[in-house]
């Protein structure tokens, strides 16, 4: 199985709060009424219907998944939607409030709708919801399941997934240790098999352009974060902290001389999640949950190592694509379906090789960071309290960026020979999450989510 994910598929710009509840409802509800326009039908549907079940029915409210649906099936895209207007698609209906289904055809839509089955789990993923549409008849005529498995990726029930990729990549690879081989046979790094992967579908000058634009959200979403005040949406009434944190730096390093990196690193992450958990623009990086961690540390490197340059950021994305494509084969990025460990896990475990990439690491001490930050979070749960993305999503971000700079560093005092090698860590990941119990899987049925009283 070839593992190699584009940069333009696992780095999406979207919406937050959620990859897995937002974003990928969002392109499942669109892609349903593109099947029933091109089937034709779309004139004829008078009610559409979803049901939301597993951990989409469970934590669907605080994630605005009901909201990413109804935006979705007004035919509005994460790219390029208008992150105020999908807040209030839903919990802003009035009875009788007309939706124009694909922007164009329009029909009474209810709250009443959307219904939820949180105890009901489906076979092909956690996060799963059916849409239905109806012509005025006592069923559907067209109905339709779509599991979101996590990063803003959709799988329609009954794909042929096989035949969904066509692209032949010329330097494919199923696991980092033929990665590895890869790179000594062919003297290239990490980066530059990525790059000739993606150039295989897109020419330099577009790669080059993708990579900038997907940086420059990146750093948009910091900034934006930085410059946050107030609550986050939700009701735990979490106050936006990055802000403060940026004054307190600023402040202190202009009384003390010098520099604070580690803590604007933690500024950094701590601004893309609040602005995440906002319902603001971010990129997935895998996911939503841990859109912070790549852009932090991205961001610590252009600001805080010697050298540092606009090509280097594109190798610094290529080398985190090569590191994610293995983790989404090999076991997962989603919290529904691996707990954290798949989400923050990942994240910093790209953030760690990618980082020691372009501090003039070589492939063996790139795949050392990936797995040192990779083993530090195994076993990591999934229990958003009040089923937000704000706790402690938040704070973990943060953390995990930090873990992620350490993970570099301390990979470049070796020579990438280790013990535990970035393939068996996935693997484990991997198993952990099959034994995990599912009320510690973005259920918010377990952990920090029952034992956190809000008020």
């Amino acid at each position: 199985m070839t593992a190699y994910v584009s940069a333009f598929e696992l780095f999406s710009i979207g919406i937050g709060p959620s990859s897995s509840h937002t974003v990928g409802p969002m392109r499942a509800a669109r892609a349903f009424v593109d099947v029933i326009r091109g089937a034709g039908s779309l004139d004829s549907v008078v009610r559409v219907t979803c049901v939301l079940y597993g951990s989409l029915g469970s934590t669907g409210i605080g994630h605005g998944t009901p909201d990413a649906v109804v935006a979705g099936l007004a035919g509005m895209q994460p790219e390029t939607c208008d992150p105020a207007a999908v807040r209030s698609a839903w919990t802003g209906l009035t009875p009788g409030a007309t939706l124009r289904l694909g922007g164009e055809h329009p029909i009474v839509f209810e709250q009443a709708d959307v219904s939820f089955e949180p105890r009901t789990r489906l076979p092909g993923h956690p996060n799963a919801m059916t849409l239905s549409a109806w012509d005025g008849g006592p069923t559907p005529f067209a109905s339709e399941t779509y599991y979101s498995v996590g990063g803003g990726f959709i799988r329609r029930e009954g794909e042929d997934l096989s035949a969904r990729s066509t692209l032949d990549y010329p330097m494919p690879f199923p696991s980092s240790a033929v990665l590895l081989e890869l790179c000594a046979g062919s003297g290239l790094r990490i980066d530059e098999i990525a790059r000739r992967n993606e150039e295989a579908v897109r020419s330099a000058a577009e790669v080059d352009a993708g990579l900038d634009a997907i940086w420059a959200a990146m750093s948009e979403s910091v900034e934006n974060g930085l410059a946050g005040s107030g609550e986050l949406p939700g009701g735990l009434r979490v106050k936006r902290r990055a802000a403060a944190v940026r004054q307190h730096l600023e402040i202190a390093e202009a009384e003390s001389g010098r520099e604070l990196p580690g803590e604007w690193l933690h500024s950094f992450a701590l601004a893309v999640n609040e602005e995440n958990a906002a319902g603001g623009r971010v990129v997935t990086a895998p996911t939503n949950g841990a859109a912070g961690i790549i852009p932090a540390v991205g961001s610590y490197y252009l600001r805080f190592v010697p050298g540092a340059s606009a090509e280097g950021i594109r190798r610094y994305l290529l080398t985190a694509t090569a590191i994610g494509s293995l983790f989404k084969a090999n076991a997962s990025i989603s919290g529904a379906e691996g707990g954290c460990q798949a989400e923050v896990g990942s994240a910093c475990a790209m953030a760690a090789g990618a980082l020691c990439a372009v501090l003039g690491g070589t492939p063996g001490q790139v795949e050392n960071a990936a797995e040192i930050a990779m083993e530090h979070h195994l076993g990591l749960t999934c229990d958003p309290v009040g089923g937000l993305v704000q706790v402690p999503c938040i704070e973990r971000n943060a953390i995990a960026s930090s873990t992620a700079v350490s993970a570099a560093r301390l990979s470049l005092h070796g020579d990438g020979s280790h013990l535990v090698s970035l393939d068996t860590v996935i693997e484990t990941m991997r198993q952990t999450g099959v034994d995990m119990s599912t009320k510690y899987k973005e259920t918010s049925e377990g952990g920090l989510a029952v034992n956190v009283i809000e008020c």
